[in-house]
């Protein structure tokens, strides 16, 4: 076995790749009676690969492998997402924006070859990582019979009564021009100007009626809201309270014409509020219950004409503000259901509703402020324009700059809106598919097991799923709409068909392409094609259904028995294929889910280039090699954040030589070893060699079951555990000479190559998920016959059950390495003062009791090759009760140039002059025996 991992990976890689090595794993194992799926969630195609990208491909790798070697058939597909905005943007900067100069088809052909490139790139970059799979035919959600699929997963979730149609306000991004999915927003800080309006009352001293209370000649009663979004104030419908909070009359600052004004604010607030208009604390003048409050009507605070309703909505708090909430239902969740509920969105249009264009201007009609006209301005400069009107007023009763949490872009890390558009969505109750969600949550394992409460609570909390986006490249959502109706066509699972079985055929542009004649005839008059395309989450949330079941000729199906993907995912893919799994079949798409944490750098900051952290995969691997990155991976607490810095590659690359070593080293032991012809039986195994056999199939269970609960650290620290002590200080150290100086064919060596060959056999086994490379390597010099692959082979049988009952237990070499240790404390400062050179200069004498000294009898003659020391002798001690007493001293007898073991009967064959007579024996004699080391 040779190193230089950079140099012979991509060698081995190539003949993977010529012998088609997946395609004949795949025909080897189809008949197993085990299965195991684990399907890919896609990666974006786009750009080369990441460290972040090397975990999770690898991970999956480790898992598909050691179901391979746990007796299962196991496929593994991977896939890309291929459609989307990324891909759109690389175009437009490239070729320009649909229109100038491409026509949307030469737009969507562009896309189609950026992505095939991508996809080449990273696809290149994953098989260097060493991962197996059916690279020849991955899924690509831009493949024509998975867009087809994709059309008739839609068609099934319409035919359940899951999707509607409405103006509802969904995250809308400036940048990317179109309605943004949950799973594509971040938080960030963002500084904004909060504000206190006052809305005052139509009829004010109805209002001062309420309270119980008069109110005084020419003044008035108002409302102040508390809001950080001035430029929705044009969209201000109406006011919202809590029903159940307690509202306080109280004295606010006076009118710009010195009239006094009395304003309403939730009872716990009064004081801040007070405090924020001016006045040193708040003046009660009487409460109210919330509920007391409904539909009275308030002036809006510039459009004179506009009156609005007080609303009751539970989403009012008395946390921050005034507990009054102006409701603008076109740009905000809560503000668009209280106002639906109540009935007012009727008498409004959808300008008035949202009066902002997709690139964040006010429409044209938009109502002026004061003398100052509003149209083509862009909201984020609305507070220059509406501030002083509300000033000049005396509506403005305070303002100040805060910083609060606000959603972004994660893209284009820009704020986002909420804007009222029509759009197609995915209800989350009108067939009780959020209920239906939940319930399937129970269903499935989540590893660490907090995921399940992560997504529980987030299915529990999300509003229906917007699935329509305003792009060019994408999956067409093909419905054919009525034009005056807005319904979609009753014939609108038959025509999805129609429509995905030209798609398959000839691709998406057919769809906008398609004459509606040639599918509704007469009717086509009546209806209109809808122009949106699917939210991209819908192509990988639909995967379960356009990759699983559609591929069982290759192992898949659904539900998988695992996900695996970074713990983001919860809001993403698990979230959007549990979604869709429910929508169409009323079950989860998987039976277990696996998340992994993300890359740090060793101080815990992200990757990031700015700050010049960032380690490429691909300058580990052709520095270090694919299996020094995989073991990083394996050697992770995945769970968490995972570190990553050249030091712990370095100490990484530390335990590989370890590990490598050690395999080869036993390789090298079994050079010349034939296990047709020398192999010994266990049951005539020396007792040393049983030991290890033994430890070796104890430890196989303690591997195979880490394997099996994805704990792929356990299984790095056991088997490096393992080559360091078990093998390194201990076995190999101690049959080195049984090894080196007895005759080739001796019944002793025999015995210890035979058992070098159990624990290689098993070890290589354990290693392949992880050392795939390297564990290939030490397949092909192992020595016998076996399976044709590495990757044929399951866990190996250790013939620990053959053995007969051992002349010492396990105990028995707990208590001996116990005592070799101990004997290794007393040579120490003898080593250290020069006293000796090494351990075989020294002879031992150990004072024993009489039930050790029985114990150790028998094996007196070979103590000395266990410690690898001097003679070794027994003296029974009466005053020893307990324990053994160690006593050492240097040798006096000669060493012998052969075993540079010391004995006393060194040069004594004149023939052989400088060598002991064991040396002699196994020489030129009938050679020597062992029966315990």
């Amino acid at each position: 076995m040779r190193g230089d991992l950079p140099k012979r990976e991509p060698q081995r890689l190539a003949e993977w790749e010529q012998s088609r090595l997946y395609d004949r794993v795949q025909a080897f194992t189809r008949d197993r009676s085990k299965t195991f799926v684990l399907h890919d969630g896609p990666p974006y195609a786009n750009g080369v690969i990441h460290i972040g990208h090397a975990l999770n491909k690898i991970l999956k790798d480790i898992i598909v492998k050691s179901k391979w070697m746990d007796n299962h058939h196991a496929p593994y597909v991977p896939g890309w997402d291929c459609h989307g905005l990324p891909i759109e943007i690389a175009i437009e900067k490239k070729f320009g924006k649909v229109g100038n100069p491409l026509t949307p088809e030469q737009f969507r052909d562009k896309c189609r070859e950026y992505a095939a490139e991508q996809v080449d790139i990273q696809r290149q970059g994953f098989k260097r990582l060493g991962v197996l799979g059916d690279w020849e035919r991955p899924y690509l959600s831009m493949d024509r019979r998975f867009e087809a699929d994709m059309v008739r997963g839609l068609g099934k979730i319409f035919s359940r009564g899951h999707i509607v149609r409405g103006a509802k306000p969904v995250y809308w991004c400036f940048d990317c021009g179109s309605a943004l999915a949950e799973a594509e927003i971040e938080y960030a800080d963002k500084q904004s100007l909060a504000v206190d309006v006052a809305y005052e009352a139509v009829e004010s001293s109805r209002l001062a009626g309420l309270f119980g209370v008069s109110l005084p000649d020419n003044a008035v009663i108002a409302m102040p809201i508390w809001t950080t979004t001035v430029w929705t104030l044009p969209a201000s419908l109406a006011v919202s309270i809590g029903p159940d909070l307690e509202y306080a009359l109280i004295e606010g600052p006076s009118l710009p014409d010195g009239r006094a004004r009395w304003l309403i604010v939730a009872a716990t607030l009064a004081d801040r509020a007070a405090q924020r208009y001016g006045l040193e604390n708040a003046t009660v003048l009487a409460t109210v219950n919330g509920s007391d409050l409904e539909g009275e009507r308030l002036r809006h605070p510039f459009y004179a004409e506009r009156t609005v309703p007080v609303l009751l909505g539970d989403h009012v708090t008395a946390d921050d503000g005034t507990g009054v909430v102006h409701t603008a239902p076109g740009h905000g969740a809560d503000d668009y259901a209280v106002s639906q509920r109540a009935g007012i969105l009727p008498q409004y249009t959808a300008a008035q509703i949202t009066p902002i264009d997709g690139q964040g201007k006010y429409l044209p009609g938009t109502p002026a402020v004061g003398e100052t006209e509003l149209v083509g301005t862009h909201i984020w400069k609305a507070d220059t324009v509406i501030v002083p009107v509300l000033q000049e007023s005396g509506a403005l009763l305070a303002q100040n700059r805060i910083t609060h949490s606000y959603p972004n872009c994660w893209r284009h890390k820009k704020p986002v809106v909420f804007r009222a558009t029509p759009q197609w969505f995915i209800s989350m109750d009108k067939e009780g598919l959020r209920d239906q969600a939940l319930r399937s949550i129970a269903t499935v394992q989540w590893t660490p097991a907090w995921g399940e409460a992560r997504i529980h609570g987030m299915v529990e909390g999300r509003p229906d799923w917007t699935i329509s986006r305003q792009r060019t490249w994408g999956v067409p959502i093909p419905f054919f709409i009525h034009r005056e109706t807005a319904e979609p066509h009753p014939r609108t699972p038959e025509l999805i068909e129609l429509v995905a079985q030209r798609i398959e055929a000839e691709g998406i542009d057919v769809w906008w392409q398609l004459d509606a004649a040639e599918l509704l005839g007469a009717e086509a008059a009546d209806y209109e094609k809808t122009t949106d395309v699917l939210d991209v989450w819908f192509d990988s949330g639909s995967t379960h259904e356009t990759v699983l079941a559609q591929r069982p000729e290759d192992g898949l199906y659904r539900p998988a028995d695992l996900y695996l993907e970074g713990s983001d995912q919860h809001r993403g893919w698990f979230q959007s294929s549990l979604l869709t799994s429910n929508a169409m079949y009323g079950n989860a798409p998987y039976r277990q889910v696996l998340t992994h944490g993300f890359t740090v750098d060793e101080k815990g900051r992200k990757m990031s280039k700015s700050i010049g952290n960032v380690i490429p995969p691909q300058e580990i691997m052709d520095t270090m090699g694919a299996d020094v990155l995989r073991l990083w991976v394996a050697s992770a607490d995945y769970s968490a954040e995972i570190a990553v810095s050249k030091e712990i590659f370095k100490r990484t690359s530390e335990i590989y030589r370890r590990i490598r070593n050690t395999a080869r080293i036993l390789l090298a032991n079994l050079n010349g070893f034939d296990p047709t012809v020398h192999a010994v039986a266990p049951a005539d195994l020396l007792p040393l060699d049983q030991w290890v056999v033994n430890r070796t199939a104890e430890l196989q269970q303690q591997i195979t079951a880490a394997y099996e609960r994805y704990d792929f650290a356990t299984v790095v620290q056991l088997l490096a555990n393992f080559c360091s002590v078990d093998l390194g200080s201990q076995y190999v150290d101690i049959t080195k000479d049984r090894l080196y100086t007895l005759q080739e064919n001796a019944p002793a060596r025999r015995s210890a190559q035979t058992a070098m060959l159990h624990v290689i056999e098993a070890m290589v086994r354990w290693m392949a998920p992880i050392l795939s490379f390297t564990a290939d390597e030490i397949w092909g010099y192992l020595p016998g016959t076996r399976e044709e692959e590495l990757w044929f082979a399951t866990w190996y049988d250790i013939p620990q059950t053959q053995l007969s009952a051992p002349r010492l237990d396990a105990n028995d070499f707990e208590r001996l390495f116990d005592l070799r240790e101990q004997v290794s404390k007393v040579l120490e400062p003898m080593r250290a003062n020069g006293e000796i050179g090494a351990a075989l200069d020294a002879e031992i004498t150990l004072r024993v009791n009489v039930a050790d000294a029985n114990w150790l009898a028998p094996m007196i003659d070979e103590l000395r090759f266990f410690f690898i020391s001097g003679d070794v002798r027994i003296e029974p001690a009466g005053d020893v009760q307990d324990g053994i007493e160690i006593l050492a001293a240097k040798t006096d007898k000669p060493k012998c140039v052969r075993c540079w073991q010391h004995r006393a009967d060194v040069g004594t064959v004149a023939a052989y002059a400088g060598l002991c007579v064991r040396c002699v024996d196994n020489v030129a004699g009938d050679g020597e025996q062992r029966d315990w080391f």
